[in-house]
């Protein structure tokens, strides 16, 4: 096959990037950056740029992200050529920021990463945004220079989280997804419980499909460095710790969202494990968790409904799932125009004989698909009020499990019997909004706390996994 002279000039400026490419790993360079904004301004600006302690984890024939995912991109360009030498979709917590309510009457400003092969020749970094509420399309909103014999590029280790536990090696990292568990409010006596716990995740996520018929495509990896304290901050009912990677419940003010926003100290401490993608595990069992699309994943390890948290949150971070439920209290405000969703599993439903999922329509469904709407939001709304009502008084956490439990009975049997209950299609009801988006399948581990991955999680689950692992 002949290949084409303008492909072929960027094929020779990559391996000029990540010389020698097949023999040995490049170092892995980091661009630490501040975003900052409100709901209507954003600026970014130059943190510093380090060399990572390990090698570049990936797989070099796979550099170029085609899957159009993420709220951001950001590509290395060789300075020279301008080929684009190096690609990746993400998502980040200054996004989901700027939708709050807070957003409005405040500026904040977060610490975000792009990693990348660190590169033998100057290029250009550019980061693009897609303008959600405008269009699909990413725009380009900051560029910076790098030429990787600065002097002053950090090359200096962090210090070290203690030592990599292998979870589970399937082959060597650039051959395979490589995932790391990361503790966080674990003691230095309660080393023994994380190595239990990680190992508890990673059978969690294995028992899943897809996950489970692609086990072998995963390489695990776990670092937890010690705590002062045990356990998280919980600022809702006065619980603070200065624990090492800052993981805490109320994020944006939703009890139960979990997340970090020490973008710093989770980098200096994933440095050292070859990773792509990051578990959190919080030692906690209040229920809770978070995920955002190529950023990092948390779950309360010790709550009860851990497996469905972890696996649920992984769906966020690893594919960059859509939440698909709408009747639970969110901290964002309410779109108030209906574009296509750039995740996989959600649509507007502009013109249903383009729906990206239309290929898994079996012939005789109708688009919008019927289903028991008005019981399902009926029973959510008492539901939804007996929580709130379970957290404003404190009470035992063994209260909103028995909740959940009722819920989850309730939930199986009313969206297990409807007439296309087993059928891809259109159902309303999914991005947070009860009117104007739709998810593939009447139930999903997106949608309820049921067990399994519809048919387009699951394929687009499988489309990230062969981004990353070779055969």
């Amino acid at each position: 096959m002949k290949i084409p002279r303008l492909l072929f000039g960027v094929l020779l400026s990559l391996l000029a990037l990540l010389a020698p490419a097949y023999a040995v790993q490049p170092a892995t360079m980091r661009l630490d950056y501040y975003h900052t904004g409100s709901a209507t301004t954003e600026t970014f600006s130059f943190d510093r740029v380090v060399i990572e302690p390990l090698p570049w984890p990936g797989n070099l024939s796979r550099t170029i992200d085609d899957t159009n995912l993420g709220n951001y991109y950001f590509e290395v360009r060789d300075a020279a050529s301008d080929a684009v030498l190096y690609s990746r979709g993400f998502g980040s917590i200054y996004s989901e920021w700027s939708d709050t309510e807070e957003a409005k009457k405040l500026k904040r400003t977060f610490s975000e990463s792009l990693r990348f092969p660190a590169p033998m020749v100057p290029v250009k970094i550019v980061l693009k945004e897609r303008r959600e509420g405008k269009d699909v399309d990413f725009h380009e909103v900051w560029t910076t220079n790098i030429d990787p014999k600065d002097k002053f590029i950090d090359r200096a280790k962090p210090p070290s989280p203690g030592p990599l536990l292998t979870l589970q090696k399937m082959g060597e990292p650039k051959t395979k997804v490589n995932l790391l568990m990361v503790g966080d409010g674990y003691t230095a006596a309660e080393r023994g419980k994380f190595e239990k716990d990680a190992k508890r995740a990673v059978e969690i996520l294995f028992s899943r499909s897809p996950f489970k018929e692609h086990r072998k495509d995963f390489n695990v990896w776990g670092l937890c460095p010690p705590a002062a304290q045990s356990g998280i901050s919980r600022p809702s009912t006065g619980v603070y710790r200065n624990s090492p990677i800052g993981t805490s419940y109320d994020t944006f003010g939703s009890e139960r969202y979990v997340m970090t926003t020490n973008n710093r100290a989770l980098r200096d401490v994933a440095s050292y494990a070859p990773y792509e993608f990051i578990e959190i595990l919080a030692n906690a069992n209040t229920y809770g968790g978070g995920g955002i699309f190529n950023l990092y994943a948390t779950v309360a390890i010790d709550s009860q409904w851990a497996p469905y948290l972890f696996v649920h949150e992984f769906g966020h971070h690893f594919a960059g799932l859509a939440d698909e439920y709408y009747t639970s209290d969110v901290a964002y405000e309410s779109q108030s125009q209906r574009i296509e969703p750039w995740e996989p599993n959600a649509t507007a439903l502009l013109d249903p004989a383009t729906l990206k999922w239309k290929d898994l329509v079996e012939p005789g469904t109708p688009l919008p698909t019927p289903w028991r709407k008005a019981d399902f939001e009926a029973y959510e709304h008492d539901i939804q009020a007996e929580r709130r009502k379970i957290r404003a008084e404190d009470r035992p956490e063994s209260e909103m499990n028995a909740l959940f439990e009722k819920e989850k009975k309730h939930e199986d049997e009313l969206l297990g019997t409807d007439k296309y209950s087993d059928r891809v299609g259109a159902f309303e009801g999914a991005n947070y909004e009860a009117r104007g988006y739709y998810r593939p399948q009447e139930n999903c581990i997106m949608f309820t706390r049921y067990e399994r991955f519809c048919a387009v999680c699951r394929r687009g689950i499988e489309r990230i996994i062969r981004m990353y692992a070779t055969e």
